[in-house]
């Protein structure tokens, strides 16, 4: 079934057991998503989906750490809610070993020896790790393991 499509039955659902969180957090995805399509100007395929999930999943995740730092913990497990939803919809996300694990065979492959190697391994396993790791996690990996190169 196509993501798109999960997301609109999904919200169906949402809506007749009367899942507040549920249904403003799919609307806002599909509505993300719909505001893609027009930007695209074509229907967005389950690929392109992933991305605008993964954006707003990014978005939440930003929110919380600045709610925590405003001290509103109302706002953060509100995010936090409309965060697990959304995390649903995405592929699993690999853990930190995984990530590492990639990132030393594309640093091996790309010939990366240090730190200023960053920009020539950065694309590729970003590419490759497309919506199953959180960019920030990505980021942390590569430079511990090109630092101690």
């Amino acid at each position: 079934m196509a993501l798109k499509q999960k997301l609109n039955d999904d919200l169906r659902e949402a809506l007749r057991s009367q899942d507040e969180l549920r249904k403003t957090t799919i609307r806002l995805a599909l509505s993300a998503i719909h505001n893609a399509e027009i930007a695209a100007g074509k229907e967005l395929d389950d690929a392109g989906v992933t991305a605008v999930l993964a954006r707003e999943v990014k978005q939440r995740r930003e929110s919380i750490e600045e709610f925590k730092k405003g001290n509103r913990q109302d706002l953060v497990d509100k995010e936090q809610g409309e965060l697990d939803i959304l995390l649903t919809y995405l592929p699993q996300q690999m853990s930190r070993e995984e990530i590492a694990d990639v990132a030393r065979r594309i640093i091996a492959e790309t010939g990366a020896t240090g730190p200023r190697d960053k920009g020539k391994v950065m694309p590729v396993i970003m590419n490759e790790l497309r919506g199953r790791a959180d960019g920030s996690e990505v980021n942390a990996v590569v430079t511990e393991l090109l630092g101690q190169a």
